[in-house]
């Protein structure tokens, strides 16, 4: 499984136009590997609730989200974790991941949509 860390400035709610816990609710990431020796295609499920991000089943999830939408997640899966940067906008969202992935080094890209 990949892990990611999305990473972003922190901007405030009137600044950014959004009111906090816009993007609440649970979420289906998919990664795709661009590069490496990773498995084409993994996803898993994020817990969003206010600015802190969580697991919704499967691996160790911690991170957060700015009221813009930048949002910062480190995902682990027994020997493997992962890290990377990205975007949530409505109930969709995409970045990019790297990571330590059963052994091998990989990066691509994630699409995330609200369930």
């Amino acid at each position: 499984m990949a892990a990611i860390a999305f990473a972003a400035g922190m901007s405030s709610p009137a600044a950014a136009g959004t009111r906090p816990g816009a993007y609440d609710g649970n979420w289906n990431v998919t990664f795709t590997t661009r590069a490496g020796n990773c498995s084409s295609t993994n996803s898993a499920p994020f817990n969003v609730s206010g600015t802190q991000v969580s697991s919704a089943g499967g691996g160790k999830v911690t991170g957060g989200v700015t009221p813009n939408g930048a949002v910062s997640v480190h995902i682990s899966v027994g020997m493997s974790a992962a890290s990377g940067t990205g975007r949530l906008a409505g109930s969709s969202g995409t970045g990019r991941w790297s990571g330590v992935i059963s052994g091998d080094r990989c990066s691509g890209t994630w699409q995330a949509s609200r369930t």
